[in-house]
């Protein structure tokens, strides 16, 4: 099984957030951000669990090389408490089974550390890796849904949902 550390979002890791920002990894999530949001982005995720920023997470290979970000932050999804899941993995380690081994590690973080009985993920119905993501790590398909991402854009997701035992 692949391998991975997760680490809490520093102030070393503005430069992956902005490597993170390339178009090809943003493609299914609205497009790359300005450099002024990417910052911003950066100081929430800093701030740590709130408003916007939630429980934010480096992915790190056993070398200590930082490859990606994941992290679950809270949201109500048709009226129940949740935690909502996203990911990112850099272009050159994409397809490695990395985001999946993140995901099942953020599972057990947000099941161990969380108050949620379960935790959600929307990707594009069009982006067939983050989709088998989902399933790898465990989450159940629920369907189809629109889904509002970036804030104003209405984008067509599939519903993955798992289960965080023994909460809520």
């Amino acid at each position: 099984m692949t391998e991975v550390r997760l680490a809490r979002w520093s102030a070393d890791d503005l430069a992956l957030l902005r490597q993170l920002n390339a178009p090809e990894v943003r493609a299914h999530t609205g497009g790359p951000e300005t450099d002024e949001q990417v910052v911003a982005r950066h100081e929430r995720y800093l701030r740590g669990p709130g408003a916007r920023s939630g429980h934010m997470f480096t992915v790190g290979l056993p070398d200590g090389t930082k490859v990606g970000s994941v992290g679950y932050w809270e949201r109500e999804w048709r009226g129940e408490p949740v935690y909502e899941m996203g990911w990112a993995v850099l272009p050159a380690y994409q397809g490695r089974g990395l985001a999946s081994a993140a995901v099942r590690a953020l599972v057990a973080e947000a099941a161990a550390h969380g108050d949620r009985r379960h935790a959600h993920a929307y990707p594009s119905v069009d982006h067939p890796a983050s989709n088998a993501v989902c399933r790898k790590a465990g989450f159940a398909l629920l369907g189809e849904t629109e889904f509002e991402y970036p804030p104003g854009h209405l984008m067509r997701s599939n519903d993955w949902r798992v289960e965080l035992t023994g909460k809520g």
